[in-house]
């Protein structure tokens, strides 16, 4: 009878000692996907801080030949200073991610603005420091698309990794949220129309 005792007592502490290990793996594999969903997101919070970082010089730059364009400069300060406002210590959830695409878009709606203006002043077009800056600032706008693409996939694998069985679990039972995605932006489905 003792043995059977023994016995049974042995494989409760193997079933309890399997079940503790999986859900450590499985909260140490949530961890390290978290961690790096938030190294991909402070690298999308980098490039596009680069990004607000070139448009005072842009507009500096843009205003010297264009003096008379008040109302677009203005927007452009004003999308760069919501940008500015939206800020977050960890990633963000998806209504904290929709504020800052709305807030990144508007910025990039602006500077699409300011650029249509310079198409007017082909002496500004000419200039070296203009052609600098609207290199790093297209330099940039790439390194936001591959980052953004990059956040993505972090995101997804942590999602992916988050929803499967056993894992749910863990993530339930420890709080592991879903993380947001980047997504296009409203109307970005349809080409551009380009008239002469």
């Amino acid at each position: 009878m003792k043995g059977i005792l023994l016995g049974c007592g042995l494989v409760v502490l193997a079933v309890i000692l399997f079940f503790g290990l999986a859900i450590a793996s499985g909260y140490n594999r949530l961890v390290g996907l978290e961690e790096a969903v938030k190294s991909a997101w402070g690298q999308v919070e980098n490039v596009y801080q680069r990004r607000a970082d070139l448009v005072p010089n842009l507009v500096e730059t843009v205003k010297g030949a264009a003096a008379f364009e008040k109302d677009t400069f203005t927007a452009v300060t004003e999308a760069r200073a919501r940008v500015g406002q939206v800020n977050f210590q960890n990633v963000p959830d998806p209504a904290q991610m929709q504020r800052f695409q709305a807030a990144q878009d508007g910025l990039s709606s602006a500077l699409s603005r300011l650029l249509v203006v310079v198409e007017r002043y082909p002496e500004l077009k000419a200039t070296q420091a203009f052609r600098d800056l609207q290199a790093q600032l297209e330099g940039t706008e790439n390194r936001i698309a591959v980052e953004r693409r990059r956040f993505n996939e972090t995101a997804q694998a942590f999602n992916t990794a988050r929803r499967r069985f056993p894992t749910v679990i863990v993530a339930s039972l420890f709080g592991f949220s879903e993380k947001p995605y980047f997504q296009a932006a409203p109307g970005s489905e349809k080409a551009p129309q380009v008239k002469f």
